[in-house]
């Protein structure tokens, strides 16, 4: 009997501790003002817009008849 109620407190410090890591995250959370969160976004859209996109690499080999054989072979299974 004794083992169930380690276990039973170990449950319950367990809950507390995760509650308690959870107000603390919401309260860094809600700590921003909203013009603080909209700079943020601003910035981690700049940094992930590329100026010019990379081209397409060529095709290797297949030339329009190859292209169609292939595709045809496709459509069959």
């Amino acid at each position: 009997m004794r083992l169930w109620k380690l276990l039973g407190l170990a449950g319950l410090a367990g809950v507390a501790a995760t509650g308690a890591v959870l107000a603390r995250n919401e309260r860094q959370r809600r700590a921003y003002t909203p013009d603080d969160v909209r700079a943020r976004l601003h910035e981690r859209a700049a940094s992930l817009t590329d100026p010019e996109p990379a081209p397409a690499p060529p095709a290797q080999g297949l030339t329009a008849g190859r292209m169609h054989r292939l595709t045809r072979r496709l459509r069959r299974r």
